[in-house]
């Protein structure tokens, strides 16, 4: 594709935001509303923790900013971590616009500690809002997508999820099981036309603050995290599965890969000495190679011990 000029616009499209009046989710709302997309703005207006009262003010300033430049769009101010509310806001997209084309879950919050220190319902909540609340939209959106034959689902991943960082095992957990939940439901939706893939933004926001260092904010500007956000949307993507990098001028691929290995005589036994001896040769990542589901990979780990398979 890459010489091929387009014109990637969105109208007639229905799309929902979670996480939209602010950061990343606004700049995402925006940029798909001033390109024709009709958009359910969804945010709570919330504390960075989730903790106490929310405000609608700021879901409603984007949509508000969005009428002001001549698109449409309406406000959600229901809650992603109830399955209920999470119906309600997809309601809302049908309710106003009709259908759902495009799902972009990016709400989410932080209770960042040590694992030691963390009390287990910091950790829990933290999976309810990033994880699970992105399954319980999905889960309502799905149908309708399933439906008409189209879609386009977007996941909101991190760097923490995909590497790790201190102090963000419930945030890190959250971030790459939504990955999981890419990898099965891209199967699943190959069929019908609905294309599932992951953002892991580099971008400023409220979630940020403390975290990158001063100097280095004015280049994470989610405007540029809002490209990549908008192209997986549209119908001129047709990828699924994809993990894809974006901030700071910066796109990239990421991928699950698994290294050549070491392979011994399954019908002889394998002790610990034998695998020590050759760790190193097993962990060698020169080679590596991706897979595109679970059978692929079964293939590659049954490799010669059954031809008939190879085929």
């Amino acid at each position: 594709m890459e010489g091929i000029i387009m014109n990637i616009r969105f109208d007639n499209r229905v799309a929902i935001i979670t996480g939209g009046g602010r950061g990343v989710g606004k700049a995402h709302a925006l940029l798909l509303g001033s390109r024709g997309a009709k958009v359910v703005v969804n945010d709570l207006g919330g504390s960075t923790d989730g903790k106490g009262d929310g405000s609608e003010a700021p879901a409603q300033k984007v949509v508000d900013e969005i009428k002001a430049a001549g698109g449409e769009a309406v406000v959600s101010f229901n809650s992603v971590a109830d399955p209920h509310e999470a119906e309600a806001i997809v309601q809302t997209a049908l309710d106003h616009f009709g259908t759902v084309d495009i799902l972009i879950n990016c709400a989410g919050i932080l209770r960042d500690k040590t694992f030691f220190k963390m009390s287990l319902e910091d950790f829990e909540f933290v999976l309810k809002i990033h994880l699970l609340g992105s399954i319980y939209v999905t889960k309502a959106a799905f149908p309708v997508m399933r439906e008409k034959d189209y879609g386009r689902i977007i996941m909101t991943a991190s760097a923490a999820g995909l590497y790790g960082n201190f102090g963000q095992t419930n945030y890190s957990t959250a971030k790459l099981g939504l990955v999981g939940f890419m990898n099965t439901l891209k199967e699943e939706g190959q069929r019908y036309n609905i294309c599932i893939n992951t953002i892991v933004p580099w971008a400023y926001s409220r979630l940020g603050l403390g975290i990158f260092p001063e100097e280095v904010l004015k280049y994470l500007r989610p405007e540029l995290v809002a490209a990549a956000a908008a192209f997986l949307s549209s119908e001129q993507c047709t990828a699924s599965g994809d993990i894809i990098i974006a901030g700071l001028g910066y796109f990239a691929k990421a991928q699950m890969v698994e290294s050549q290995g070491v392979r011994f005589d399954p019908f002889q036994d394998v002790t610990p000495e034998m695998l020590a001896e050759r760790y190193q040769d097993i962990t060698n990542m020169e080679k590596a190679r991706p897979f595109t589901n679970s059978s692929e990979a079964f293939l590659a780990a049954l490799g010669p011990l059954n031809p008939e398979l190879e085929d």
